[in-house]
């Protein structure tokens, strides 16, 4: 099967050297002509645009940093879609666009899913993300393979748009995860009470979750670079609130955490780093919330291995 990538980003480039590494016959293609040489010399071909992948390549997937980019993209590959083609669209993005964009597809006889993966830029190095795939019973079948490649876990979440939904979720608690956080452990700082320690109650205890066993390392590191922009978190908290408002759900925390996330932007920039928040508490209370011993990257220590479909036991 012959693959096509656009897109490799900080996400993408690690979904698509994925692939590549697992021998794949991948074509790749970016805006950066850097980023096409690196995966080039992971083993993928270099394409010269969207429209040319899509017309080489059986499925292309695409991992883009916003609805509008991904839209800017089918453009270019729906006159090259015809019975047999397939797209996957991996980016975080609108659900009600992604299924404007799959009828797209289909009315010219391709067919469409969206993919999106949850689980850090970490982990999606070594092939251990979780993907939610929407699409028919048919379509997730034949791509399977290739998911299971670049995820550990692959969830069939129903029909198009359904992961879409459930992504923006995710990202949604996360933040939430991560703004609780910063709260925490400020107010324990201000206790005068270890932060390593700390580290290890929350872990230890029903509290925890996976934003603090990854993200509040680095915060504690000191360096905060999580590979994850706050433009990015705007989006996808911003989306979710989309989904409320479409269907009259009032909401507490969204608001506040959409305020939260912009005034770190006009604090830091757009384009910070989201385990920045943790700054906005720091510069209120004069205290440092860091410790040492704890790594400055990411480093997933799940051993690679070849990816399932995660199946539900549906209670009685």
């Amino acid at each position: 099967m012959q693959v096509g990538f656009v897109g490799l980003g900080a996400v993408g480039a690690k979904l698509a050297g994925t692939l590549a590494r697992n021998g794949v016959d991948l074509t790749v293609f970016d805006l950066d002509p850097a980023r096409i040489d690196l995966l080039v010399s992971q083993g993928a071909k270099a394409g010269t645009s969207p429209a040319q992948i899509m017309r080489d390549c059986e499925v292309v997937i695409t991992s883009l940093p916003s609805p509008a980019a991904s839209q800017a993209v089918l453009d270019q590959l729906l006159p090259e879609i015809v019975p047999g083609k397939i797209w996957l669209e991996m980016s975080t993005t609108d659900p009600e666009a992604i299924k404007v964009q799959a009828k797209a597809v289909q009315d010219r006889g391709g067919r469409a899913a969206d993919t999106p993966v949850s689980g850090g830029c970490h982990r999606a190095a070594t092939g251990n993300i979780s993907i939610f795939a929407g699409c028919d019973r048919a379509t997730f079948e034949t791509v399977l393979p290739l998911l299971t490649y670049m995820g550990r876990r692959v969830l069939h979440t129903g029909e198009v748009g359904s992961a879409s939904v459930l992504k923006v979720m995710t990202n949604y608690l996360a933040t939430i995860h991560l703004a609780s956080l910063c709260e925490a452990m400020t107010t324990i700082a201000a206790h005068g009470i270890d932060l390593g320690i700390t580290y290890e109650a929350i872990k230890a205890s029903s509290g925890t979750s996976f934003v603090h066993e990854t993200e509040s390392q680095l915060i504690l590191s000191g360096n905060r670079d999580v590979d994850f922009t706050l433009d990015l978190v705007l989006k996808d908290i911003g989306l979710f609130q989309s989904l409320a408002d479409a269907k009259d759900v009032p909401l507490e925390l969204s608001p506040l955490l959409i305020q939260i996330v912009k005034d770190g932007q006009a604090r830091y920039g757009d384009r910070a780093q989201s385990d920045r928040l943790i700054e906005r508490l720091e510069e209120a209370t004069g205290l440092s919330i860091t410790a040492p011993g704890f790594p400055t990257e990411l480093i997933d220590d799940e051993p690679e291995e070849r990816g399932s479909e995660i199946r539900r036991a549906v209670s009685p």
